[in-house]
């Protein structure tokens, strides 16, 4: 019974998952091409940040569910730890590789959607690594 739901749950996330990169792409691209006014590309970049850090979160979490079922069947946590420390240490590198890049640009105009940029880049190449991950 707790493999079928288990299978079950992996294939509703699965179909979930997979139609939200396309849609993230698809409104960073409408991002970009937005010139109006960088406050509204602002809001724009900020949408797309938020849609990857729910998908980012929803990876994680399986992850962590099923490192969870397995250590729980093997007694050892220690794929459940390191995953953990794995994605504390992204959150950390994504966070200082994009503010360098603020940083840099700063205080021109533009740093802010730099670093939204960065932040979008760098969070679909994690999503799509957690992707491939049996």
């Amino acid at each position: 019974m707790t493999k079928r739901l288990l299978t079950l749950s992996t294939l509703f996330l699965a179909q979930f998952i997979f139609s939200a990169p396309v849609y993230a792409q698809k409104t960073l691209d409408e991002c970009i091409k937005m010139e109006e006014t960088t406050d509204k590309q602002s809001r724009c970049f900020d949408h797309v940040k938020e849609v990857l850090e729910r998908e980012l979160q929803t990876w994680v979490n399986n992850h962590v569910f099923n490192l969870e079922e397995k250590a729980l069947v093997t007694g050892r946590y220690s794929a459940l730890k390191m995953f953990k420390r794995a994605q504390s240490d992204f959150i950390t590198f994504r966070d200082n590789d994009c503010r360098w890049q603020y940083l840099a640009i700063s205080p021109r105009e533009g740093a802010d959607i730099a670093y939204k940029k960065c932040y979008i880049s760098v969070t679909q190449n994690r999503i799509t690594a957690l992707s491939m991950v049996p």
